[in-house]
């Protein structure tokens, strides 16, 4: 393990800091085992290669970048690594803000990859 982990492990027994907004963040939430996002911006940081096992050396801000939504209804927040590329989808936690939620979900109607404009019927 790096010098950044070893001390994100003894710094964070029972909460971390956001690496974006730097709200204090803790560990434990409903609905998740291995808390690696932050409630209100949704950002992560790239620590785990398996889930809650804090050893993948990138440790580089995560993005999140769109919302899954799984059978049975329950969402899960896909982050893209800013350093390696890397994505990954993680749970939904009990205590995420409900519009960085919606607004993350909505994000492609508000900004969509191609003009509104050419939706016309092709048969008009």
């Amino acid at each position: 393990m790096t010098d950044q982990h070893s001390s994100f492990s003894a710094r964070s027994r029972e909460s971390f800091h956001c690496v974006v907004c730097n709200h204090r963040v803790p560990l434990s939430a409903f609905g998740t085992k291995h808390r690696n996002h932050c409630p209100r911006c949704l950002w992560s940081r790239h620590l785990d290669q398996a889930p809650g096992d804090r050893r993948c050396a990138c440790a580089e801000p995560m993005e999140p970048i769109a919302i899954e939504v799984r059978r049975g209804g329950e969402w899960a927040i896909i982050h893209r690594c800013t350093g390696c590329g890397t994505i990954r989808a993680n749970r939904v936690a009990g205590d995420d803000q409900e519009r960085a939620l919606l607004a993350l979900a909505l994000r492609p109607i508000a900004n969509p990859a191609f003009p509104l404009d050419d939706l016309r019927d092709p048969n008009t």
